[in-house]
């Protein structure tokens, strides 16, 4: 999983690097796993830009991932994937019954290899099980909130939460972003750290390739006219003085937007960093 460093034979490859893809062993995706993908351009159904700076970018198909691991039961890995779709590899593995399916591949997977969905399997990486019959200190990834709803915390390229603390009935895990949280022991979780671990390290090098991820040049707002942005216009740089903010007047520096009162607070013991 390491990086490749071009030689600067222009500008844009002095400093660009890519992965090497050393880990993927299946160019072509798994036929009947992949579904259409339409894009939206940063466009709601009325047609009006709610996400700024989006579109274009390279054509993709997504593919379907087992977030749930509802199936219990031991699994073959058939292949690793490059997933366009997300950061991290994806793995194409079987179940006994010849039933394909696509997981988030955990970090030094290998074809061949069997991995199990169940609260008796083994504790090593790659296995599914339920929080309550994992020990305190593992390292996991693709954790449910809710049980069976599927997989939604630690599912990017490198990254692990750790179970801190358990009682009866939630376990306390630190997530990637420092916050301790409890999530109720009947969730399911799998052991190991994400694939991928590199991703963090890739320098896009050139504008080009950050519009093949569908990405538009970000324009400031200094730089705007005052009828388009609140820190628009003005004849230097400054308008006004005024705090940072974003289109339609929010502090953009530091202010908390999530709600005060939200319900889901009771279950964070310890803030984010």
């Amino acid at each position: 999983m390491a990086l490749r460093k071009l030689k600067p034979m222009t500008p844009a490859t002095r400093y660009y690097s890519i992965s090497s893809f050393d880990e993927i062993t299946k160019s072509t995706p798994e036929k009947s796993l992949l579904r259409p993908l339409k894009k939206s351009g940063g466009r709601n159904n009325l047609g009006r830009i709610t996400s700024r700076f989006r579109g274009g970018g390279h054509k993709r198909r997504y593919r379907l991932i087992d977030f749930k691991r509802s199936v219990a039961g031991e699994y073959e890995v058939l292949a690793i994937e490059y997933d366009p779709n997300r950061t991290a590899r994806i793995a194409l593995i079987k179940d006994e019954k010849g039933v394909k399916s696509y997981i988030i591949s955990p970090d030094g997977l290998k074809v061949g290899e069997k991995i199990e969905n169940s609260n008796d399997a083994e504790l090593k990486s790659g296995n599914t099980l339920s929080l309550n019959a994992i020990p305190v200190g593992t390292f996991i990834h693709n954790i449910e909130m809710k049980p069976g709803k599927g997989a939604q915390i630690a599912r990017s390229a490198g990254t692990s939460a750790q179970i801190v603390a358990k009682d009866d009935k939630y376990s306390q895990v630190k997530l990637p972003s420092g916050e301790v949280r409890m999530i109720n022991n009947e969730c399911k979780a799998t052991l190991g750290v994400v694939s991928n671990t590199d991703h963090e390290n890739i320098s896009l090098g050139k504008a080009g390739r950050s519009r093949w991820l569908g990405r538009r040049p970000h324009v400031r707002g200094v730089a705007m006219n005052p009828v388009d942005h609140p820190m628009g216009g003005g004849e230097g740089k400054t308008s006004g003085g005024g705090h940072p903010v974003s289109p339609w007047g929010l502090p953009a520096k530091g202010y908390k937007t999530r709600k005060k009162k939200n319900i889901s607070n009771k279950f964070i013991v310890k803030k984010r960093k």
